[in-house]
C-alpha cells in the first residue's frame, strides 16, 4: 500500500513544502493538495516547490475540476511540471464543490467531467484532442505521462471513473462502504473492457494518531461535514430510500442545515455539528497506531492501493511521524 499527505495550501506555503519533505522522509509516495482558488493559495505554484525540493513524491490536486480552469491550461500546467521534474504528477479531478460553489457556480456535469479526463490526459500526454469543439496539441510536449484519477460517491459518478479513469479516488474510510463502492467502479471498468485491477484505488480520510479519542474526533469532525456535502447532492438526485446509494452512508445527513464554506476542511468547522462520533470513527482513522494499521489492512484486503491522509489538524507532525516509523512499514509487509 501506498501512502498520501493531503493538505490545504493555507499560507506560508513554506510550510506546506516543509510538511511534504517531512512525509517523503517517512515514507509518503504522493503529496496532494486542496483546489480551491478563492479559499486557499494557488497550489500549482506550491507543486513546483515541492517537487523541487523532494526527490520522488508525486504530487496533485486532491481535487481540481474542469470548470475553474480551461483544459488546455490545466493540461499545460501539469505538463510542464512534468518537463521539468520528471513525470511526477498526478491529476485528481472531481465535478467541484468548494472551488465552484464558493464562486457562485454550481459543481460540473458527469458529461462533461468525462470530455475533461480524456481532454487533459491527452493533451498532457501529447496527443491533439478536442477541447470546446476545437482541436488542440500542445506541439512541445515530449514523453509526457499524466494519470488522472476521479473522485466519485454516487452511482453515475463510479460508473464514469471505472469507464475512464486511471485511478478512483474515495474520500472516506469507512470498509464496508469501500467494499460497495470499488466493486462499483470495477464492475464499470471491466463492462467498458478495462482490466479492473489497472484502476487504481485511494482512499483518502483524517488520520489522527493518539490515544485521547475525544480530542481526535473533534479535531476531525469537519470530514464528515465535508462529505455531507456530496452525500447531500446524492440524496438530491436519487432520493433518501431510492436503493441507488446505501443508507449507511446518507443516513447522518437528516440533521444537516446548510454549509459554510469559509471553515471548509478545517477543525472546528461550526457546520459539522451534526456529524456523530459514529461517523467520524467510521470514515476517519483515528487512535494509536494498531489502530490504524488493523483498518489500514481490512481496507488494502479491499484493494486499496493507497490511503492518503488527511492533516487538517492539531497533530500534523506528530501523525506524519507516526506514519513514517510505525504505520508505513507495518503496511509493507
Amino acid at each position: 500500500m501506498d501512502f498520501g499527505l493531503v493538505l490545504q495550501t493555507d499560507p506560508p506555503a513554506s510550510r506546506v513544502v516543509s510538511l511534504m519533505k517531512r512525509a517523503e522522509r517517512g515514507g509518503f509516495t504522493h503529496g496532494w493538495t486542496f483546489d480551491s482558488a478563492v479559499l486557499w493559495q494557488e497550489p500549482f505554484v506550491i507543486y513546483s516547490q515541492i517537487l523541487a525540493n523532494t526527490t520522488k513524491l508525486k504530487v496533485g490536486p486532491m481535487v481540481t475540476n474542469p470548470g475553474t480552469r480551461t483544459w488546455e491550461v490545466t493540461a499545460s500546467t501539469f505538463a510542464t511540471l512534468n518537463d521539468m521534474f520528471g513525470n511526477r504528477t498526478v491529476c485528481g479531478i472531481g465535478r467541484g464543490d468548494s472551488a465552484m460553489r464558493v464562486a457562485g457556480r454550481k459543481p460540473n456535469t458527469l458529461a462533461r467531467l468525462g470530455e475533461a479526463i480524456d481532454a487533459i490526459r491527452d493533451l498532457a500526454e501529447g496527443r491533439e484532442s478536442e477541447v470546446d469543439g476545437q482541436p488542440l496539441r500542445i506541439p512541445w510536449v515530449r514523453n509526457g505521462k499524466l494519470p488522472v484519477w476521479m473522485a466519485a460517491y454516487g452511482p453515475r459518478a463510479l460508473a464514469l471513473a471505472g469507464r475512464k479513469a486511471d485511478g478512483f479516488i474515495l474520500q472516506l474510510a469507512d470498509p464496508y462502504l469501500t467494499e460497495w463502492m470499488v466493486k462499483a467502479v470495477r464492475a464499470a471498468a471491466a463492462e467498458a473492457g478495462r482490466d479492473p485491477a489497472s484502476v487504481t484505488v485511494c482512499v483518502a480520510a483524517p488520520a489522527y494518531v493518539g490515544d485521547d479519542l475525544a480530542h481526535a474526533r473533534e479535531q476531525c469532525r469537519w470530514f464528515g461535514g465535508m462529505v455531507g456535502n456530496h452525500v447531500a447532492d446524492l440524496v438530491a438526485r436519487y432520493g433518501e430510500h431510492s436503493g441507488m446509494v446505501p443508507e449507511a452512508l446518507t443516513a447522518y445527513i437528516k440533521e444537516r442545515h446548510g454549509y459554510d464554506y469559509s471553515h471548509h476542511g478545517r477543525a472546528g468547522n461550526p457546520s459539522t455539528d451534526f456529524v456523530p462520533d459514529e461517523i467520524v470513527d467510521r470514515f476517519c482513522l483515528l487512535g494509536p497506531a494498531e489502530a490504524h494499521i488493523e483498518k489500514l489492512k481490512a481496507l488494502r484486503e479491499l484493494g486499496v492501493d493507497q490511503f492518503a491522509v488527511y492533516a487538517m489538524h492539531d497533530a500534523q507532525e506528530t501523525t506524519i511521524d507516526a506514519y513514517g516509523a510505525e504505520i508505513i512499514p507495518a503496511l509493507s509487509r
